[in-house]
C-alpha cells in the first residue's frame, strides 16, 4: 500500500460513489436537477508527526482544544487530506450580488457535506479491509464545533473562540494543498471554492512536499473577497471575523431552510479555481 495506490483509489471512488448530482431526491427546484456539486478531489499527504500540529494548539492559532493525529488515533502515522472543489455550475450560480448563497451552493454545502461524509467512510472501510487503522474525525463522536465559545469546553475558551477539535483547512496546509487566504479560506491549486476532508491513519507514508512556506504565500491580498462579503466580515488588515460571518450563514439558514451556505468569498474572485498569479 503506498500513496500511488490510495491516490488512485481517491479517484476510482469519487467516479463510482452516487450522489454527487442532484436529483428529485434531495428535493431541489426541477431545474436544477442534473447539477454536478463537486469536481474530482486532490489529494495530499503529511506526516502525523509533524510539528506544526503542535503549533495548532497555541492560544490565537487554532486553540488548546484542537486535537492531534495521536489524540484521534493511536499510533498515528500519516495524516490524509483531500479537496474537492466545487462545480461550475455551483460557483457560477453564486457569483450575483446578493446577501446570502445562491440555491445551488447551499445544497452543495448541506447535501455535498452528507455525500463528502458517506465518501470518507467508505474509502476508511476500503484501508481497513487492506489492514489500515483509520480515523476521519469529522465522522468521530468526538468531533465537535465551537462557535462563540459554545460547544466545546476547555482551557482558554470564551466568547470569541471559533474552530473545532480538529480543522480540515489546517491539516491541509500540512499536506501540502495550499495556503491561507485574507477570507481564511485555503486557496490550492484547484481553487478556494470547495470542501476539505481528512483522514488520520497508522500507515507510514511519505509525506508530500510542501511549495511554500508562508500561510499566505498564495494569497495576493487583492481584497476582492474583502467586497464579496456582503456583511463586512473580512478585513483588508484583520482578516477575517468568523462571528459577523456565522450571523449571515444563520440568515441564509432561514432563507434556504433546512440547507444553508455563504460562499460569496470564494466565488467571483481570482483565487476562485487555481492559485492566483501575484503581481510583479
Amino acid at each position: 500500500m503506498d500513496k500511488k495506490a490510495i491516490t488512485a483509489r481517491c479517484a476510482e471512488q469519487f467516479a463510482a460513489l452516487s450522489g454527487n448530482t442532484l436529483t428529485k431526491e434531495n428535493g431541489i427546484d426541477p431545474k436544477y436537477i442534473g447539477t454536478v456539486m463537486f469536481d474530482a478531489p486532490i489529494v495530499g499527504f503529511g506526516s502525523a508527526d509533524d510539528t506544526l500540529f503542535d503549533e495548532y494548539k497555541k492560544p490565537g492559532v487554532i486553540g488548546p482544544w484542537h486535537m492531534s493525529p495521536d489524540e484521534w488515533l493511536d499510533g498515528a502515522k500519516t495524516v490524509i487530506s483531500l479537496f474537492f472543489p466545487i462545480s461550475e455550475e455551483v460557483r457560477t450560480s453564486n457569483y450575483g450580488e446578493k446577501s446570502v448563497s445562491s440555491v445551488q451552493w447551499a445544497y452543495a454545502r448541506v447535501d455535498g457535506q452528507a455525500y463528502i461524509g458517506r465518501y470518507m467512510a467508505e474509502l476508511k472501510a476500503w484501508l481497513e479491509k487492506q489492514g489500515v487503522r483509520c480515523c476521519v474525525p469529522a465522522l468521530d463522536p468526538r468531533f465537535a464545533m465551537l462557535r462563540g465559545g459554545q460547544g466545546i469546553e476547555g482551557d482558554g475558551i470564551d466568547e470569541h473562540s471559533y474552530g473545532s477539535r480538529w480543522s480540515e483547512r489546517h491539516a491541509a496546509y500540512v499536506c501540502g494543498l495550499g495556503t491561507f487566504s485574507l477570507s481564511k479560506g485555503l486557496i490550492t491549486r484547484k481553487g478556494v471554492a470547495g470542501r476539505f476532508a481528512s483522514l488520520i491513519c497508522d500507515l507510514p507514508l511519505e509525506a508530500d512536499v510542501r511549495e511554500y512556506t508562508g500561510i499566505y504565500d498564495y494569497c495576493i491580498n487583492c481584497g476582492a473577497c474583502v467586497k464579496r462579503c456582503p456583511v463586512n466580515a473580512i478585513d483588508p488588515v484583520n482578516g477575517k471575523d468568523h462571528a459577523i460571518c456565522d450571523v449571515n450563514v444563520k440568515l441564509s439558514g432561514v432563507i434556504h431552510a433546512p440547507r444553508y451556505g455563504c460562499g460569496l468569498c470564494q466565488t467571483k474572485v481570482p483565487c476562485e479555481k487555481e492559485i492566483p498569479l501575484h503581481r510583479a
